[in-house]
């Protein structure tokens, strides 16, 4: 059953981002009414999949390479659909759920499986999976922050270009898009931060050593670094608009790095 619903689900999610692609490229109404409803019930199929799972192993199913692929995506998917609701910024589901979408096909290509009882007997505490969780909803959110920022900036060359049309007006102004991209990275950064502090605790804790020469921490390190220059231009500098944006993108790009390439050479990080 489990196999069933998660086929089902990607070819949901999948049906989902293409009729959200069509109404980016045709202003097609229908499409993205139909894309929101197909999303809404990828969410509630990601849910069934995330308790059973969780009632299978009895315990909270992040800590595998599988399962977090799966969290990142659950999360985008549960906080995009909550922007677009309450906030209803075009594009934006189209665009942050094509990382959602492209988290749950990688998963498909990973062990699904659960870690060794030794190993488990040693990741299962409340310290480590509450960095986890913290360190995915940042992920999650930094996705929604770029893809925001992508908006902005296409908006941007769109108005510098004079390519008008009904896309343009969907996009929304450029004041609200920037405001967004802030909101969603003053979220994303002490949740961050937050998670790399527990992990730090958790490894002293657990293992009797602080990481610091782990390239995974030290690359985590650099993209809490950069986030902090963009808050910092943003708060203290009052700088606003398209060099922002370009900053969150480069930042999230950095932020990929560290997730998929950086982890491979993770002395520290042995279950992910």
């Amino acid at each position: 059953m489990f196999n069933v619903i998660y086929l089902i689900t990607i070819i949901l999610y999948c049906l989902s981002v293409l009729g959200y692609f069509i109404d980016f490229i045709q202003n097609n109404r229908k499409a993205n009414r139909i894309a929101f409803w197909l999303l809404s019930i990828v969410w509630v199929l990601q849910t069934t999949i995330f308790l059973l799972r969780m009632a299978e192993l009895n315990r909270l199913p992040i800590l595998t390479q599988f399962e977090g692929l799966f969290f990142y995506a659950w999360v985008v998917v549960t906080i995009s659909l909550f922007i677009n609701w309450y906030f209803r910024v075009d594009f934006l589901v189209f665009i942050a759920n094509v990382f959602g979408f492209v988290m749950m096909a990688i998963s498909l290509f990973v062990p699904t499986g659960d870690v060794s009882q030794q190993l488990s007997q040693l990741l299962i505490s409340e310290l480590l999976v509450i960095h986890v969780v913290l360190i995915l909803l940042s992920y999650a959110a930094f996705n929604l922050a770029f893809a925001i920022s992508l908006m902005y900036v296409m908006q941007h060359q769109m108005l510098k270009r004079k390519i008008w049309g009904k896309r343009l007006l969907r996009f929304g102004n450029l004041s609200k898009l920037d405001k967004l991209a802030f909101i969603m990275t003053m979220f994303a950064f002490p949740t961050f931060l937050l998670g790399i502090i527990l992990g730090f605790v958790w490894s002293s804790i657990e293992l009797g050593e602080l990481p610091f020469t782990d390239a995974k921490v030290i690359s985590s390190l650099v993209v809490l670094g950069v986030y902090a220059v963009y808050l910092y231009q943003r708060v203290v500098k009052l700088v606003r608009g398209y060099t922002m944006a370009l900053l969150n993108i480069a930042a999230f790009l950095l932020l990929l790095i560290n997730y998929f390439m950086l982890s491979r050479f993770s002395e520290f990080h042995l279950w992910y």
